[in-house]
């Protein structure tokens, strides 16, 4: 099966571009205006896309072509303002130490390395992290974007307290910031008293269910956060009341912008990889469809000597014969077993994703259709031959079939956990900008614009496609410096139409995307 990212060899030089400078150019006799809302002290509030994260990590040039950074600047050409700070790596390597020791599961960044099937995302190796959280940051910051963070972790009292890291209670990124062990990032944001804010939170109250595969759970009515898993959907109507908080404790001094939250399956990490990426040729065709034949046929069998009546069994039997044909197929997923699917797999239906993670080079091997082996072949040898297979040689033949697992895929149930959760995240967002006079930013429109045809900018159009498009970085969930300053410009857009102002554009075509690199495992 060929690999995706090779028809990127030529198309991926051509996006890579300098870190750029982020001051943008006034034009003579053009009049700037704040209108009715105070950018003095401006306080961005958030998870990893407001902190400016890309390319799997947090670095210095992620930051500093942060959405809120680039608002910052522009803010500053129509007020005098107090500046804008943020808790800066020490590096542009990414990683994050805790007492020299790097941290599992904080890694350096994402590079494009070109091998010999193409360009592909690789962890940068060329240096190692220097950024120790014991090495704590003397604040207050107006970035307060804390990667990772959920809905109700801007009020947990303690998410900033090295003690709590190894035990999954604190945050490492927020240790580096907190104004004390115990201070919430809500309390450190409000006690800045801040003019002007935006507030994107939510995203992460859905991904980390659909970034593990929908392994988590949709915690549909449970308003306990204590209870719930890295991995889980945090209730709506918990999540509704929190926000309205969250929202109302910030405007009460202040005038701001809220974001609503995408539809993370939208983003390259899980569009880039198709679930009918098994292509064959006609003789394999022939082989998967003999061998799900067989299945088929052995497993009817099974169930009719386990006392299930012939047609039943037939029935039940004929979903496992699969056709298979020349060119691309879809492939298999595991599902639980059930009375109506006793061997627990099936063919991925049209709408079903698969992982930018998943492992390129074991569905090569046979990961989502069959893994054949001699044993196998002498198996179906044995039914092509009218003989009968022992209860070992049916365990074989079944037991071919490798399934592409929960984790590496999201069906249409998880699909639609995540659907119905972010409409609902949506709904209470926008509610709240109404109830409050905020101004509101519907990301799902920006997104839906770069899913199709892009956004056009001097110089050229941006959209999603993973790499070349120049929106999303090599993560595949979020932004490049260019993506982000798409994201500041819908903001600026919506603070003229809602506060009467007159803040300039930032030139998205000035701002980078990603980054080559040779220095890789």
């Amino acid at each position: 099966m060929k690999n995706y990212f090779k028809y990127l060899a030529i198309l991926a030089l051509g996006v890579v571009s300098c870190e750029p400078e982020l001051e943008n150019s006034i034009e003579d006799g053009e009049l700037y205006t704040n209108g009715s809302a105070d950018f003095s002290n401006y306080v961005a509030l958030g998870n990893s896309l407001t902190a400016g994260y890309a390319d799997g990590s947090l670095y210095i040039t992620g930051q500093q072509n942060s959405y809120p950074n680039i608002l910052a600047d522009k803010f500053a050409a129509v007020q005098e303002t107090d500046g804008f700070t943020q808790p800066l790596m020490n590096d542009n390597f990414g990683g994050l130490l805790a007492g020299g020791t790097q941290i599992p599961g904080f890694d350096t960044r994402l590079v494009l390395a070109v091998g010999a099937n193409g360009p592909f995302p690789a962890r940068y190796r060329g240096a190692t992290p220097t950024t120790d959280i014991t090495n704590v940051l003397s604040g207050p910051f107006n970035n307060m974007g804390v990667p990772g963070a959920k809905s109700y972790h801007l009020v947990a009292p303690g998410y900033g307290n090295v003690a709590g890291v190894s035990a999954g209670l604190a945050n490492p990124f927020f240790v580096r910031f907190a104004s004390a062990a115990n201070s919430t990032i809500l309390d450190d944001a409000l006690a800045q008293d801040p003019t002007f804010f935006t507030l994107w939170i939510g995203n992460n109250d859905v991904l980390g269910y659909a970034t593990s595969g929908g392994t988590g759970t949709f915690q549909l009515g449970n308003p306990n956060f204590a209870e719930y898993g890295m991995n889980d959907i945090t209730d709506p109507t918990a999540f509704a009341g929190l926000y309205g908080q969250l929202a109302g404790a910030l405007a009460q001094t202040a005038d701001g912008v809220l974001l609503t939250i995408p539809d993370v399956t939208l983003a390259p990490f899980f569009t880039t990889v198709p679930n009918n990426a098994l292509v064959i040729d006609a003789a394999t065709a022939g082989q998967l469809t003999a061998y799900f034949q067989a299945v088929a046929g052995v497993f009817t069998q099974v169930l009719m000597q386990q006392g299930v009546p012939q047609e039943q069994a037939v029935a039940i039997a004929s979903q496992y014969a699969i056709t298979f044909n020349e060119g691309p197929n879809r492939f298999l997923i595991d599902v639980p077993a059930s009375q109506t699917n006793p061997l627990g797999f099936r063919q991925m239906t049209q709408e079903e994703l698969l992982l930018l993670t998943i492992d390129q080079g074991a569905l090569a091997a046979g990961y989502g259709s069959v893994e054949f082996t001699q044993e196998v072949g002498e198996v179906i040898a044995v039914l092509q031959g009218g003989g009968s297979p022992t209860q070992e040689q049916v365990g074989i033949l079944f037991g071919a079939v490798s399934g592409i697992d929960d984790k590496d895929a999201l069906d249409s149930e998880e699909i639609l956990n995540i659907k119905q959760a972010t409409g609902l995240f949506n709904d209470a967002i926008a509610a709240t900008a109404g109830s409050l006079n905020l101004g509101l930013v519907e990301i799902d429109e920006v997104l839906g614009r770069l899913n199709n045809g892009g956004i056009a900018f001097d110089g050229g159009v941006i959209t999603s496609d993973f790499v070349t498009g120049g929106a999303f970085s090599l993560d595949g969930i979020h932004l490049t410096p260019r993506g982000y300053a798409v994201v500041a410009n819908e903001i600026i857009a919506e603070i003229n139409a809602t506060y009467g102002s007159n803040v300039p554009k930032a030139d998205v075509g000035a701002y980078g995307t990603v980054t080559l690199s040779q220095d890789v495992q």
